[in-house]
């Protein structure tokens, strides 16, 4: 059975689809079969990962509509081992045309349930929010990545985001779990990003990952041109980084 992982955090801009793509496409590489949904209007996964988002007809819009099968909105990419079901453009409406439906924090839960067994994993980038669409795959899932940025603001709303995984917890999903905190845009150089590093594993030791995503120009050029960094350069130091993350989450869940 699949593990489905949501990967969270409301701050924008702290490497969620950065993550979500890259850590997707390394598990492929480590021969794991993958799906990476995405959950966020903004739909960079989508388009970093080489789709035209203007051009899909079937996605995550049509998954929380229930008027699609998960399988109907499954696209191959050119990633071994990793599909992915894309944001299509009306996603943005799907936070206010949920509002008044019944149960409408299982919509997503009940859309993969008949698919879960295709994969050993599924990622789920998440909008930078705490509304429907994260509440939704907060549910869904067996556990959550948070990314934090190594810069001066990081733990703010970490604790807010901590708060909405316990009521997740308590109201819609007892078997959530922390799959675990992910530093990112680590520079050596910088006394402030090894000042958050200290403090952030000091709070919250076993729950942060060993492996520290660093800044790489390469991962930020790769998805401009609809590639992850497997595909872009093999060889950096930010494909390192996420395949170390991969070997890391393999090995925590072997």
């Amino acid at each position: 059975m699949g593990k489905i992982i949501a990967i969270a955090n409301q701050k924008g801009g702290v490497g969620k689809t950065t993550t979500s793509i890259n850590l997707a496409a390394s598990l492929g590489v480590l021969e794991k079969k993958v799906l990476l949904i995405d959950a966020d209007p903004q739909a960079n996964s989508t388009s970093g990962i080489g789709l035209d988002v203007e051009a899909v007809e079937i996605g995550t819009y049509q998954l929380f509509e229930h008027a699609n099968t998960a399988r109907e909105a499954i696209v191959k990419t050119d990633t071994p081992n990793l599909d992915i079901i894309p944001a299509h453009i009306d996603l943005v409406a799907i936070e206010i045309e949920l509002v008044d439906k019944e149960a409408r924090e299982y919509m997503l839960k009940k859309a993969i349930e008949s698919i879960k067994d295709d994969y050993d994993y599924i990622l789920i980038d998440c909008a930078p929010s705490l509304g429907l669409l994260t509440l939704n795959a907060l549910t869904a899932a067996d556990s959550v990545i948070i990314p934090i940025q190594c810069e001066y603001f990081a733990l703010e709303g970490l604790g807010k985001l901590l708060n909405t995984i316990k009521s997740v917890q308590k109201i819609h999903n007892s078997a959530l779990d922390i799959e675990g905190l992910l530093l990112t845009m680590y520079d050596s150089r910088l006394r402030l990003s090894n000042q958050v590093v200290e403090e952030v594993q000091k709070h919250f030791n076993d729950m942060v990952f060993d492996t520290i995503i660093q800044r790489n120009v390469k991962l930020s050029e790769a998805p401009s041109y609809g590639e992850t960094i497997i595909n872009y350069d093999a060889a950096s130091k930010g494909a390192a980084n996420y395949l170390s993350l991969a070997k890391e989450i393999i090995n925590k869940n072997s």
